[in-house]
């Protein structure tokens, strides 16, 4: 309300504080959403300034997620029968490590068998019954659980998994039958992203179902801080939960469902909008549509930049009504005055919160990207 009175202009008109908060937040989320950055709600937008931590999934979210069969090798029985069984069981699964072994080159020559009473182990792998016999198909940690692992095998899958690989075994009830190595391809974007990461001033973490010696190997190669390999969805959402409250928020990238729990108990919860599950984009807080990691220190930028002109927009509304509210106790106050205090300041603040809609994002491809010297790097 601006009024004309005998002594003076009363000012008193709360617009441009009102709309400054929104008018900002909206068009953060509006140039997140041009970078292909869907963010759920303002809040989030205004608290990716303050993560300390990301934890991050490996297959789908540092690597490209398409993993290919580099290693078989048989430990008992026929090969046949062994490769027979692994593509059957490999066949029923939508995991990437599944679908490697379904889709090699080894399963081209077998027929693949009915498979009864089928069943997803998380974190391990799964089980099923071919001609009425039980058999698994599954990672390092389930043939332990399943008192299967000796030391002989203890060796072999050193090896494998020393170089970096995933090792996948197939067994029936009483032994391992054959253990193939499945390779994936680490995303060129992924160094770049953790390094651009460590300049915000935050630490990495993978938290990845592979065993240890993989996960490490993985990590190395991009540079994140911590690896925790072995790790079962409840793992991960205890990982998450030790974090919370330590330095600042903690924030969690992944692609599945198993990353689900741990998206759901972070602060801020990341999923790769391209490759990753319906279950994992609707648990998230922020979807990522192209999958590039490079998209999370940009989206931290855009909060430090939202944050910023919120403040801006803030002081300015209080600012100037402070200034003509001044004006007008020692009488100097015009009606124009008082006009500019409310029209004018809800102009500006909305304008410059417009501002964020203008702002263009670094180039995501670095000269070292472009010149290949991330290229051809393996899993």
């Amino acid at each position: 309300i601006a009024e004309r009175v005998p002594n003076g202009a009363v000012i008193a008109c709360p617009c441009a504080l009102v709309i400054s908060t929104p008018v900002t937040i909206v068009s953060g989320l509006s140039a997140a959403a041009r970078r292909g950055i869907l963010i759920k709600g303002g809040v989030y937008l205004e608290q990716g300034r303050h993560m300390k931590w990301l934890a991050l999934d490996k297959t789908g979210t540092i690597t490209v997620g398409k993993p290919a069969l580099t290693d078989f090798e048989l430990v008992s029985g026929a090969e046949r029968d062994a490769l027979t069984i692994a593509v059957s069981l490999a066949s029923r699964s939508d995991h990437p490590v599944s679908k490697a072994v379904a889709e090699s080159q080894q399963a081209r020559t077998v027929t693949i068998q009915a498979v009864d009473a089928f069943e997803a182990l998380l974190g391990r792998g799964v089980k099923g019954r071919i001609g009425g016999r039980l058999f698994h198909l599954g990672n390092h940690r389930l043939i332990e659980e399943l008192k299967l692992c000796g030391s002989a095998l203890e060796a072999r899958l050193n090896v494998l998994e020393l170089q970096g690989k995933t090792a996948v075994l197939v067994a029936s009830e009483q032994a391992v039958l054959a253990l193939f190595g499945v390779a994936d391809t680490v995303k060129e974007s992924s160094r770049e992203a953790i390094g651009q990461l460590h300049a915000l001033g935050i630490k990495t973490l993978m938290l990845s179902g592979d065993n240890q010696h993989t996960a490490a190997a993985i990590a190395k190669q991009v540079n994140i801080d911590d690896a925790k390999g072995n790790q079962l969805p409840e793992d991960k959402v205890t990982a998450i939960a030790a974090m919370i409250g330590r330095e600042g928020l903690v924030g969690m990238v992944g692609d599945g469902i198993n990353d689900a729990p741990a998206l759901a108990r972070s602060d801020i919860g990341f999923a790769m909008g391209a490759a990753g599950t319906d279950t994992a984009i609707e648990t998230a807080d922020v979807a990522i549509m192209d999958d590039d990691l490079r998209k999370i220190p940009e989206f931290v930028r855009l909060s430090k930049a939202t944050a910023a002109v919120l403040k801006q927009n803030i002081a300015l509304a209080l600012g100037v009504k402070a200034i003509f509210l001044g004006l007008t106790v020692v009488g100097m106050g015009t009606m124009w005055m008082a006009v500019f205090a409310d029209m004018g300041t809800s102009l500006i603040v909305v304008l410059n919160g417009l501002r964020l809609l203008r702002q263009h994002p670094p180039p995501l491809q670095s000269p070292l990207v472009r010149s290949g010297a991330l290229h051809g790097t393996g899993a």
